[in-house]
């Protein structure tokens, strides 16, 4: 009986939760990053050139893309979560738990690198090509690997979710 308590506490769906909330708002963190810097930087180089703002509108939107990535990550992990029948009969093990807040914070911390890195780029990226528009395609490049950053804790974070320990 201890051992099943210790395996499937109360508390373990804690660490679920917290999980699905570590990715959204992390990613949703380096998504709001992500759009403010490289909103600045089209903002600026609009006053130069105005022709180039909505080509260059691209790094909001890749940025746009890690808050999905959170979306996606915290919706699989919520509905993974089971509800305890009774106070004795929890369901959920602090193995599941634990699995479920790595794979939030993979998601979450990812998506925050790559926002950080998104919005780097897009402010010098955009204010560059609009000076010199052969950049662009180089812009393009880095942008993508930034936003790989965050493609690289989405597919850990889904493999992390599929890991559990069902209580008996």
């Amino acid at each position: 009986m201890s051992s099943s308590l210790e395996t499937c506490p109360s508390s373990a769906a804690f660490f679920g939760f917290m999980g699905t909330a570590a990715a959204l708002v992390f990613s949703n963190i380096g998504a709001a990053y992500g759009t403010a810097k490289s909103g600045v930087g089209i903002s600026s180089m609009g006053v130069m050139n105005p022709g180039l703002v909505m080509r260059n509108i691209i790094p909001v939107v890749m940025a746009g893309v890690l808050g999905i990535y959170g979306l996606i990550v915290a919706v699989i992990l919520q509905g993974s979560i089971t509800q305890p029948d009774t106070e004795q009969n929890t369901k959920f093990s602090s193995f599941s738990g634990y699995a479920f807040l790595a794979a939030g914070l993979c998601c979450g911390l990812s998506g925050l690198a790559a926002g950080m890195a998104i919005g780097i780029v897009g402010d010098a990226g955009v204010r560059a090509v609009g000076q010199q528009e052969r950049l662009f395609v180089g812009m393009i490049l880095i942008l993508i690997f930034a936003e790989a950053l965050a493609l690289y804790g989405l597919i850990v974070a889904l493999i992390l979710s599929q890991q559990s320990y069902s209580c008996a």
